[in-house]
């Protein structure tokens, strides 16, 4: 969604609009959806795993919040976004304040803690960043994403997703294997590890285990199937995602950038 004061050239939204060279008209294009070259549009990982059954506890959840469900389901999208921004604002070296000028509170305290929490783990394991926010297009699987972070540990290179999500979830691995399919074939050094950077662990500390990165509130769940079954898994839910959507192309719509009375 475009909000207001948003540079419409910043890269990360010229994925969905494309002005015209007058400035007078946007074309909007399908969120969904990222231009691998002209005509050729790949979906977005994410939008492929919506097609991933729902479990019985998903279910039972819906039964339970019933109406509300789009509006929790909202507002953790919001949050989520609030730590992804406030990292990525961090890793560029520059402050993030929980509190503005005037005393009020930039995030909720929820959404601090996991801040927090993310900057306890880039200062005890101190990982080199290699790329954060990167976009990734796969021919092989024919989609695309946005990867959070590409770090090297230990001389290792690391493919890690930001989550703030109350449980990890099946899709989450298939999620990883995309990414690390995506960047393999678009970089020269592959993935050695990969997982998911948790923020709502239930953790008390640090592990016991040399090799397990967590701490208090946070861990680092590597994932341990095989990246090519993880890929073949994926490989059956994109053709029920094709069934439902035979044309792999988005929707988009010519909006002008100005409006004047005729007279």
């Amino acid at each position: 969604m475009i909000e207001k004061n948003e540079n419409v050239k910043d890269k990360r939204v010229q994925r969905l609009i494309h002005p015209d060279s007058t400035a007078r008209q946007i074309t909007l294009q399908d969120s969904r959806y990222y231009q691998r070259k002209e005509g050729l549009y790949y979906p977005s990982v994410t939008t492929v795993l919506s097609y991933f059954p729902k479990d019985k506890f998903f279910e039972t959840w819906l039964k339970e919040v019933g109406t509300n469900a789009d509006i929790i389901m909202r507002r953790a999208g919001e949050e989520g976004t609030q730590v992804h921004n406030a990292v990525e604002t961090y890793l560029k070296g520059e402050e993030v304040h929980w509190l503005n000028e005037w005393g009020t509170t930039k995030y909720s305290l929820k959404v601090w803690q996991m801040i927090l929490k993310f900057v306890e783990f880039w200062e005890t394991y101190k990982p080199t960043l290699v790329e954060s926010e990167v976009h990734i297009f796969s021919d092989e699987l024919m989609i695309a994403g946005t990867a959070d972070l590409i770090v090297e540990i230990e001389g290792e290179l690391w493919l890690l997703d930001i989550k703030t999500s109350n449980a990890i979830h099946d899709t989450f691995d298939l999620q990883l294997a995309c990414y690390a399919s995506g960047w393999n074939e678009c970089f020269d050094r592959p993935i050695d590890r990969m997982g998911i950077l948790w923020l709502k662990a239930m953790t008390r500390g640090e592990s016991r285990k040399a090799d397990k990165m967590q701490g208090k509130g946070w861990e680092v769940k590597e994932t341990t199937e095989p990246l090519e079954e993880n890929k073949r898994i994926f490989k059956h839910l994109y053709e029920i995602f094709k069934v439902k959507h035979p044309e792999l192309k988005p929707h988009t719509e010519i909006l002008p950038t100005s409006i004047k009375l005729k007279g």
